[in-house]
């Protein structure tokens, strides 16, 4: 028992169980017919991973929407506006995710934040003082039988319960330290019922222990399992960390009785440093996380057997660093690449042959494949665009900086642009409704030419350009009916950039993305988006936004390099949008979005490694995107579900005109760390959650912006949704949009 992995993809190869799921969500699946393809998928996860030769096989990783919000089911942490709901556990389930809407009534989803330093979004737990925590292993159990009658012996796995403690979001009296002895029993149950059914280990994930820990944190870490490990009776215990290390427990961990540890060795900066200096227990396996659970290259395994080659061998498995949820399935489904580019990535299924490849080396001595492997990394691989590194090199302070002053700029365009008080729009994009897809689809297949695929688009621009302006927005957006991705679409574009056919990755529910792989130096070398956004303005009077994404978003969700800095990569992406930037100007687009929803994403996870210079580069790297601009030129920045509040003067200093952000999902939190930091940018938070099917009232709307203007002054506040509305249904989109700008001019009107 030698392999394991943390996680596996449960979207389906081909995107099975989304499709599926958003037939149920219309009423044209049945529940039982959703379970049948869920279970079709699971099977196909655990027989891939058995014929691999993986050891340790997960199950209770699959998820319908999120496993955390599965692991808060499991132990009826469900505020009482879900469980009063008419509906079967698994609708129940779904309304928790996105909202449910009703002749009874509106309930709104959970809140939704990144997953630590992933693009995938997890459901916030949430607490209420109704709540009684108490059993339902359904799912688990059922997952894990499912797996032992093909003949599959799994671990089930569960977030453990301090990270579960800690990602809580607790809304009425009760606290933290009021819960834990109910956790400990509830997860001492666990462990009993497990016991019963002979499971042999479960995979408890700690994830929250790579944060820095305050004090209170390991104490209530050290209580949680010296009171919980007794209780295990014959089930084994794997405490499983990854997206960084443990050094403010390792000393402590190594003390508990567990039957395993899994750390990881790739994000893990002080993994090995911990190992070489305090040790390894010999009565506990090491679940040492050496491939990459996040990008897709080929593991280099000479480095990673000079790894493997200083820990204690007897006890150690060869693991993932982290679930493979976060890669796509696998290389074969992408014949249309060239095998010169495909050998050198890996997938998810392709990271299970990884582990049989490093066991068989690192504990039987077989040697032809790390002979290929050497020769692999030893062949040439990337393409170089010295012009590229010349401009990066040349780069100096006067780049990263705008003039005039913020001050002075939002007096200039505050008279050029004449804006009511409370200006409405959008974030940019409008539904992507099958008519659209399947133009997009048509054309790339060659069914239809370019003039008659733009045409279409066109036609679709006119028709949500004059709806804007019948409805009363202030600035309009043209829709981006082009866009497949707001990262893949302008990657199409550059220079230095490779796609995949059937490379998707989950974000979050049933909204999957398709991260385009960095394979060489980045270079605009065509206008990426002028003709739209010139046309959509030849539409109207009124200003419109020519919409971009920024470069440290563009690079985040990519698949990066790993020969060069992620600095310098973002760097290169930011010349060729400042390209674009001044393009759009030049031809008289004036207000300019440039989304940088990731911005958060590869900072680090410890406030104590922020030395790391990462928001020293990000930052800058966002300035020299738009710091050629003219004063009159108005920048708009977004960003969303991410953690901002401990980074306000780091955005601030971004020296964007205007950000729009998410905010309604997290009760409008940001506001205080905006007013408490003296926020001097104007902002945007989102009146009410895109992510949910459910339509506000103009009265939740207006209740809405009362609350933000408490917080911030209205000559600073911009009115918009949450995010992008590609994703949604043109109906709800009209009627919500509609109470938005309603709401506004109501509010408007009396200020």
């Amino acid at each position: 028992m030698t392999t394991s992995i943390i996680g596996y993809p449960r979207i389906g190869a081909q995107r099975e169980l989304k499709f599926a799921t958003e037939k149920f969500f219309k009423k044209e699946l049945s529940e039982a017919d959703l379970q049948a393809v869920a279970a079709t998928q699971r099977q196909a996860n655990w027989q891939k991973q058995a014929a691999a030769g993986i050891d340790f096989i997960a199950s209770n990783d699959f998820s319908f929407y999120d496993t955390t919000l599965d692991t808060a089911f499991a132990l009826n942490i469900v505020p009482k506006r879900y469980q009063e709901l008419a509906v079967s556990p698994l609708e129940r389930y779904f309304a928790a995710a996105r909202g449910h809407q009703s002749e009874a009534g509106d309930v709104k989803a959970l809140a939704m934040k990144k997953w630590f330093n992933t693009n995938y979004h997890y459901m916030v737990p949430e607490f209420d003082d109704g709540t009684e925590i108490k059993l339902d292993l359904t799912k688990l159990l059922s997952e894990y039988r499912e797996a032992l009658a093909l003949g599959i012996t799994t671990k089930p796995v569960l977030i453990g319960p301090f990270t579960l403690l800690k990602l809580i979001r607790f809304t009425g009296q009760t606290q933290l330290s009021d819960v834990q002895e109910d956790f400990v029993k509830a997860y001492s149950e666990i462990l009993s019922v497990l016991a019963t059914e002979e499971v042999a280990w479960l995979q408890l994930d700690e994830p929250g222990l790579v944060f820095d820990l305050t004090e209170s944190d390991i104490h209530l870490f050290k209580a949680i399992y010296t009171a919980l490990l007794p209780q295990k009776q014959t089930v084994k215990v794997l405490l499983q960390t990854y997206f960084g290390d443990v050094r403010d427990v390792y000393s402590d961990l190594i003390q508990l009785d567990f039957d395993g540890i899994g750390l990881d060795f790739v994000e893990g900066r002080k993994t090995a440093e911990l190992i070489q200096t305090h040790g390894f227990p010999a009565d506990k396996k090491l679940f040492a996380g050496v491939v990459n659970g996040k990008n897709i290259w080929r593991n280099d395994y000479q480095k990673t057997l000079e790894i493997l080659q200083t820990l204690p061998k007897d006890s150690l498995i060869i693991s993932t660093s982290c679930s493979l949820q976060h890669v796509p399935y696998t290389v074969s489904a992408e014949p249309e690449l060239p095998q010169d580019i495909l050998r050198h990535f890996a997938f998810a299924e392709e990271k299970l042959l990884e582990l049989k490849d490093l066991n068989d080396i690192f504990y039987h001595g077989q040697v032809d494949s790390l002979t290929a492997n050497q020769a692999l990394f030893a062949s040439e691989r990337y393409q170089g665009n010295q012009a590229v590194q010349a401009k990066v090199a040349a780069l100096g302070e006067a780049d990263f900086t705008r003039t005039p002053t913020f001050a002075q700029r939002e007096a200039i365009q505050k008279d050029i642009f004449q804006l009511p008080k409370l200006p409405t729009t959008t974030i940019g994009s409008f539904p992507q409704t099958a008519d659209v897809r399947k133009n997009r689809l048509s054309y790339k297949r060659g069914d239809i030419t370019k003039a008659a695929y733009d045409t279409f688009n066109q036609e679709k621009t006119k028709e949500w350009i004059k709806w804007q302006e019948a409805v009363g927005f202030d600035i309009l957006v043209h829709g981006e009916f082009e866009r497949n991705d707001m990262v893949e679409y302008f990657g199409e574009k550059l220079d230095g950039y490779v796609f995949t056919k059937n490379a998707w990755v989950q974000s979050y529910g049933t909204r999957c993305v398709k991260p385009p792989i960095v394979w060489g130096d980045i270079a605009r070398v065509q206008p990426l988006s002028v003709a739209d956004s010139v046309y959509a303005q030849s539409l109207t009077d009124k200003p419109l936004k020519g919409m971009l994404t920024g470069p440290v978003t563009i690079l985040n969700w990519s698949f990066p390099r790993e020969d060069i800095s992620l600095k310098a990569s973002t760097l290169q992406i930011a010349l060729a949008i400042q390209e674009e930037v001044l393009d759009l100007e030049q031809n008289g687009i004036k207000i300019i979005q440039i989304d940088e929803a990731a911005l958060r994403e590869k900072l680090p996870l410890r406030q104590t490694d922020w030395n790391s210079e990462y928001l020293d580069w990000a930052i800058p790297a966002f300035r020299l995107v738009h710091a050629k601009v003219a004063p009159e030129t108005q920048i708009h920045t977004h960003m969303c579900y991410s953690e901002f509040t401990d980074i306000i003067p780091a955005i601030d200093a971004m020296d964007a005109d205007v950000i729009s952000f998410e905010a309604s999902r997290s009760d409008l939190s940001i506001l205080d760390a905006l007013q408490a930091n003296g926020f001097r940018t104007q902002s945007g938070p989102g009146v009410y959650d895109i992510h949910s099917p459910r339509i506000p009232s103009v009265e939740e709307i207006q209740n809405v912006i009362r609350q933000i203007l408490t917080k911030v002054p209205a000559e600073k506040l911009w009115i918009n949704p949450d995010c992008g509305l590609k994703t949604r249904g043109v109906t709800e989109v009209k009627a919500s949009l509609e109470n938005l700008v309603k709401a506004t001019q109501d509010i408007r009107a009396v200020l």
